[in-house]
């Protein structure tokens, strides 16, 4: 409900002007009715105006004076390469958020909260905007299986001259590297060099990648025989492709004939009932987290996989603070 910012801009407007203010004033409940429509301020606010057009003479026809612009801070020397700070700067705002994650079979949660199991065996796109490009490479989680799961990791951080050069992370089974191909730890040795940087976390297991410059954050994780992926970006960032850039697992899922169902599909029950077991002693919630760990278990024999999807949950816990979209429910 905007009713406070309409209130402001009546309050700083000039005695002279005080009927063009009413007018304007008027002007920007009415655009927030929808939104404030069980708010008492904004009723308050409605009333008000009628009296005073009435105790200033003032018509309701007529010029309306121009709201004045937000204050904004001004952009200090090395904010074009803190992205937050730089948004704030532009928008009087802080810039919102989306989450994408994609571990085990794999799953993929996109930045939409939906949620795919998927046989995407090869190499496919998880994001290709302007600023980041990754690719996940897949094999079969088990000879003769259907699933798969992500055996190698190519995230290209694409070149910002005024921040940073072009980087290439890459992972692969066995090899969580805290470097870029090139053998740094950061963004170069320009001035916003720092705001993209690699920090690891847990030597061979957990590697944190920011890119403070798009306000982006990267986790990759090894969890048994396979590689998981999870990203926080600004939502300005992750939206910032064109059509021709129309596959990316993060923002539509997988394709339609490479989903999979998670159901039972009539395979042992015995081997179901352990699964279930194990992943209830780690993912206590039995959310879609829970279910694709009850999956990847059952269709790999590998107790090893439940990690991965208590991995993705604490990544999610991480990225997703105090919202609650955390758990995703079929």
């Amino acid at each position: 409900c905007q009713i406070l910012r309409c209130s402001s801009e009546y309050l700083a407007a000039p005695p002279a002007a005080r009927c063009s203010a009413l007018r304007s004033y008027a002007r920007c409940t009415r655009r927030a009715a929808r939104t404030c429509r069980g708010d008492l301020a904004y009723h308050s606010a409605v009333q008000g105006i009628e009296d005073l057009m009435i105790q200033n003479n003032c018509s309701k026809e007529g010029p309306t004076s121009a709201p004045r612009p937000p204050a904004r801070r001004r952009l200090q020397p090395g904010d074009v390469c803190d992205y937050e700070r730089s948004f704030v700067s532009r928008h009087g705002t802080a810039p919102s958020y989306q989450h994408c994650a994609a571990f085990g079979a794999p799953h993929v949660r996109t930045f939409h909260d939906d949620f795919h199991t998927c046989r995407v065996e090869g190499s496919w796109p998880l994001l290709d905007n302007d600023y980041l490009f990754v690719q996940a490479t897949s094999s079969p989680v088990a000879k003769g299986s259907n699933a798969t799961v992500t055996t190698k990791l190519t995230i290209i951080f694409k070149s910002r001259k005024e921040c940073i050069e072009q980087k290439v992370y890459q992972a692969e089974l066995g090899n969580l590297p805290a470097a870029f191909r090139d053998g740094s730890a950061t963004g170069g040795s320009g001035p916003g060099g720092s705001s993209l940087a690699i920090h690891e976390r847990v030597p061979g297991q957990l590697v944190e990648i920011r890119a403070s410059y798009i306000g982006t954050t990267v986790a990759v994780r090894q969890a048994g025989r396979q590689l998981s992926f999870a990203i926080r970006t600004a939502r300005e960032v992750a939206e910032a492709f064109g059509p021709e850039q129309d596959l990316q697992l993060c923002v539509g899922g997988c394709p339609r004939g490479q989903r999979l169902a998670r159901g039972r599909r009539g395979q042992g029950g015995r081997l179901a009932r352990a699964a279930e077991a194990l992943c209830r002693q780690l993912l206590p919630v039995e959310d879609l987290y829970f279910q694709a760990c009850v999956f990847d278990v059952r269709s790999s024999g590998d107790a090893s996989l439940a990690l991965a999807a208590l991995g993705a949950l604490e990544d999610a816990r991480r990225f997703l603070p105090g919202t609650r979209s955390l758990h995703l429910f079929q």
